[in-house]
């Protein structure tokens, strides 16, 4: 009885019935002529008030403006003192890009596993994020993708007969 009373549940049954009102409400209006609450006889329904016609409104004409010509955007130089964010990819893995469907693991597949395989300093000249100070420009010791890493070995301690061996000397 507690759960009934909780907000949660009151808006709840408020949604029930608002839909169940407006779910009547739709049906009355699509068969509300067909079935009348009483049956009254055609002279109270000539009797009744006249229906009032709306009329349609009408919209004025649509006054088309002049075509404009298109205004050439200004060109983009980029400036020598400006350098890039990152390096130009190069010509072997961008024809990689073109080459195949990626369903196919080509074309854009491969093109991707390839950038992958490239750290940040391989791809940029400086470091972009602030977290890439860490280990920037560290050598050959670290391993740029994390699956390149062998996995850590797992030490056994017991054996299947439950017996350990004695070490031998």
């Amino acid at each position: 009885m507690r759960s009934l009373l909780t907000t949660q549940h009151q808006n709840c049954y408020c949604e029930l019935i608002i839909k169940e009102a407006n779910t009547r409400l739709a049906w009355k209006k699509k068969y509300g002529e067909s079935y009348p609450r009483s049956f009254t006889s055609h002279r109270a329904k000539a009797a009744a008030l006249p229906k009032v016609v709306i009329p349609k409104s009408v919209l004025p004409p649509v006054s088309f403006l002049p075509e404009r010509k298109p205004v050439p955007s200004p060109k983009v130089t980029c400036s020598l003192s400006k350098t890039p964010l990152m390096r130009p990819v190069t010509a072997e893995t961008r024809e990689v890009l073109y080459q195949g469907f990626y369903k196919e693991g080509k074309g854009r597949h491969l093109y991707l596993q390839r950038r992958v395989l490239k750290g940040p300093e391989e791809k940029f000249d400086h470091p972009i994020l602030s977290s890439w100070d860490y280990g920037w420009r560290l050598g050959a010791g670290v391993s740029t993708h994390p699956s390149a890493s062998p996995p850590p070995p797992v030490w056994s301690l017991s054996i299947r007969s439950g017996v350990t061996p004695v070490p031998a000397k």
